[in-house]
């Protein structure tokens, strides 16, 4: 008889155990990790490479293996999407990127997504996602500037501040977002300002928070139009046109911008000086390419201010269009996206003024 009841009770404890185990992972956000390569999944020939190595060779296994401490904020699955350097990054992968995440966050089963990405073009899938993407889910995006395989290396906790953040409710209807060293950044706005340090990425408008010890810190939340408020859905886009870029400098001649227009650029940014400034010999070969039906946006290589409508340049007058705070490469994003809908400059301007 006692042998019976000790073994009722030791399956009675087996199965309150096993219930509760249950019961906290049931209680824990599911976060989907979708990775695509970059410094993050690099390595390097010694611990001492910090700036030398080789991008994209961990998969998101190995990845997801190597912070264990995930395992206490949420239940984390991982997809390799791709396997590159960001600078590979074409526009047929940011739709292929972009209709994932979509799928992943009409799955009543993921609570946050987590993007693993190289830094050089992290910025511009970033704002990609913000304006295609229709969720309220959180979407974050993360890099590293160093390899795991680095005395310093920082993917580790970014990653682990990266699922922290997807897994927070407060998240929630902030556009997507990127974690890096300890910064909650809004997508639109976050850009890369240096390229041999930890702190790389930041904003002329500031963080949105913070993530201490596994705990996020809000301060404010974007107010340009983003993810549900935005016009633009990416199951409704297979491919976008092309928009190149022309940097502004002295002496910069008009070959680029020709060579653009030859191309068959839909729209060329002009990242300019200073307001965005267009030389008085490239005025001329603008307004032709205008005329033949490009799109001129005026940017700034300045990274920080916003253009000036019509200052510098009279804008109502050659039907061109500034691009307000974007800097060059987010201006790009956003002018191939617009064109997908209209070619009317002014509704094109709006769109720059709103998103």
């Amino acid at each position: 008889m006692k042998v019976q009841q000790l073994v009722r009770a030791a399956v009675a404890l087996a199965l309150c155990t096993a219930l509760g185990a249950f019961g906290q992972a049931a209680s824990k956000a599911n976060v989907v990790v979708l990775a695509t390569g970059g410094t993050i999944a690099g390595a390097g020939a010694s611990a001492a490479n910090s700036a030398t190595y080789q991008a994209a060779k961990v998969p998101v296994d190995k990845l997801i293996a190597g912070v264990p401490e995930l395992a206490d904020i949420a239940n984390v699955r991982g997809e390799q999407v791709f396997q590159i350097a960001s600078e590979s990054f074409t526009n047929e992968k940011l739709i292929a990127l972009g209709k994932r995440v979509a799928a992943l966050a009409k799955d009543p089963g993921v609570d946050g997504i987590v993007v693993t990405h190289g830094t050089d073009t992290l910025e511009e899938t970033s704002f990609f996602l913000t304006l295609v993407v229709h969720t309220d889910k959180p979407i974050v995006v993360v890099g590293s500037m160093r390899p795991g395989t680095a005395m310093s290396a920082d993917g580790t906790l970014n990653l682990y501040d990266a699922v922290v953040v997807a897994a927070d409710k407060e998240s929630r209807g902030k556009g997507v977002l990127v974690a890096m060293n300890d910064d909650i950044l809004s997508g639109r706005d976050a850009s890369k300002r240096i390229n041999i340090k930890t702190n790389a990425f930041g904003s002329q408008w500031g963080a949105l928070g913070s993530v201490v010890e596994g705990k996020t810190y809000w301060f404010r939340a974007p107010v340009k139009r983003h993810t549900m408020a935005s016009e633009f859905d990416i199951e409704k886009i297979e491919t976008l046109p092309m928009v190149s870029i022309v940097y502004g400098s002295g002496e910069m001649g008009t070959a680029m911008a020709e060579a653009a227009g030859k191309a068959g650029a839909k729209a060329i940014i002009h990242a300019g000086t200073g307001n965005g400034s267009v030389p008085n010999y490239e005025v001329d070969t603008l307004r032709k390419l205008r005329a033949d039906g490009v799109q001129i946006v005026r940017s700034a290589r300045v990274p920080d201010g916003f253009v000036l409508r019509n200052s510098e340049q009279p804008d109502d007058k050659y039907d061109w269009v500034v691009a307000h705070d974007l800097n060059p490469q987010k201006a790009k994003i956003l002018a191939a996206l617009a064109l997908t809908r209209t070619s009317d400059t002014k509704e094109l301007q709006r769109i720059f003024w709103q998103y």
